[in-house]
């Protein structure tokens, strides 16, 4: 009699994405996502149901350098499995690495930090236009800088935070809040902790108000002491975010 063993083996896949026609990333009703993409072609590959779990749900329109997702599955990944899902993947969307961890990992929950990127251009640029925010107006760099150190001093951020976010907290524990010049234009680099839904976008909305004069910083420390949504800047597009790094201890994790 033959004895047939279940392994129940815990696979990481490290993926990039234009998120320009997708619906964000969590399954959903209406509109395709990056999770129904990926899970569907999963499926034929590793013929069974697959469910996977991603390090966070960006929203529509939002990209990732670095977006890494678990899932679980009872056999070994077949052979040359990076070049079949990656051949079977749209080209938005691609599939970098792929390795066993240990059971206990989750590529949500076991994640230390995230770091997003926003981009935007001040020359008009039409191989820019999809992914990155062109701005009419020529910020002040050293205002934007100068509010980020105020905002590095704080933990509560309700006031960047869109109504009904999951999570019971506003509190987070920001790392890293600067802008950066590039050729034509700026980059906002942000890196906590975790994040609420919609903060990225909200702050870089309010920092933009602040470089163009909109704002002073008298002002925007009264936008923080609110704790209120309504108080900040308006959200900018979702086209010029990417979720850039995800932070693990993988010497824990790792098989």
């Amino acid at each position: 009699m033959k004895i047939y063993l279940l392994l129940n083996l815990r696979y990481v896949l490290e993926i990039a994405y234009d998120g320009t026609h997708y619906n964000g990333w969590q399954s959903q009703l209406n509109g395709t996502t990056l999770q129904e993409a990926l899970e569907g072609e999963l499926a034929k590959i590793l013929e069974t149901k697959i469910d996977v779990m991603g390090c966070g749900r960006t929203d529509a329109g939002v990209h990732a350098t670095h977006f890494i997702l678990h899932f679980d599955y009872d056999n070994v990944l077949p052979h040359r499995f990076l070049f079949r899902i990656n051949q079977m993947l749209p080209a938005d969307i691609a599939v970098y690495d792929a390795f066993e961890v240990k059971e206990h990992f989750h590529s949500r929950f076991s994640a230390t930090y995230r770091k997003y990127i926003y981009k935007t251009h001040t020359r008009k640029n039409p191989f820019k236009e999809g992914g990155s925010l062109f701005l009419y107006q020529t910020p002040s760099i050293d205002r934007m800088n100068e509010a980020c150190e105020l905002l590095l001093k704080q933990d509560d951020f309700a006031s960047f935070c869109k109504r009904g976010a999951d999570g019971k907290t506003t509190l987070c524990d920001l790392m890293l809040a600067e802008w950066v010049e590039v050729p034509f234009g700026f980059e906002f680099h942000i890196k906590a902790n975790r994040f609420l839904r919609n903060m990225v976008r909200s702050l870089v909305g309010t920092l933009l108000d602040v470089g163009t004069g909109k704002l002073s910083m008298i002002q925007l420390e009264k936008i923080i002491e609110d704790r209120k949504r309504s108080s900040s800047g308006k959200s900018v597009a979702a086209k010029g975010l990417y979720l850039d790094e995800i932070g693990y201890n993988w010497d824990e994790y790792k098989k």
